[in-house]
């Protein structure tokens, strides 16, 4: 792993427990051992950082989502949900919260949060229209926000409140079948 890497790794334990603006830039380098000239080196200011943690987050994500259970396209995508939050804890979305943080900081933290949100909103349109042979906007906004509150709900609850979201998907995806026959 080259050191770009490994600074991006270590922030993004950093940031994951102790979130990203009330943390000082030595504690997010901390475990990197990187220096702050490498900081800026690698990714031009602490921003930078953040905005690579948060790509390489989202890439990350977005690969777990690939054609696991094409079977079951959105049981598939709840059950990776399940296994992110037993790897990586349920801390709710780290996005969300990077969002959160800098809304009144970085409009460009802000906007590529709000790029990264859309292309997932777009796979879960996606699987609504291969799955049902149409596009229902509503359904894969139903699905998303299930699925956003599920992320949410295991940071203050039990991760099994992910099944609870994937079995009122599946009735959302099955009554929307029926409505198509």
């Amino acid at each position: 792993m080259d050191k770009r890497e490994i600074i991006i790794a270590g922030a993004s334990s950093v940031f994951e427990a102790s979130g990203f603006r009330g943390v000082g830039v030595d504690a997010v380098l901390a475990p990197s051992g990187a220096s702050t000239r490498t900081l800026y080196k690698h990714f031009g200011s602490r921003d930078g950082l953040v905005r690579a943690v948060l790509e390489k987050r989202h890439r990350h994500f977005m690969a777990r989502l690939e054609g696991k259970n094409p079977a079951d396209p959105f049981a598939d995508l709840f059950d990776q949900l399940q296994l992110w939050l037993d790897e990586h804890g349920a801390r709710g979305c780290m996005l969300l919260r990077a969002r959160s943080e800098y809304a009144g900081a970085s409009a460009e933290i802000v906007a590529l949060v709000r790029t990264q949100k859309a292309e997932f909103e777009r796979e879960i349109a996606r699987r609504v229209a291969q799955n049902l042979g149409r596009e229902d906007p509503a359904l894969a906004v139903q699905i998303w926000l299930l699925f956003e509150g599920a992320t949410a709900a295991a940071s203050v609850s039990a991760n099994a409140v992910v099944g609870e979201a994937k079995r009122a998907a599946s009735a959302l995806v099955a009554l929307a079948k029926e409505r198509s026959q």
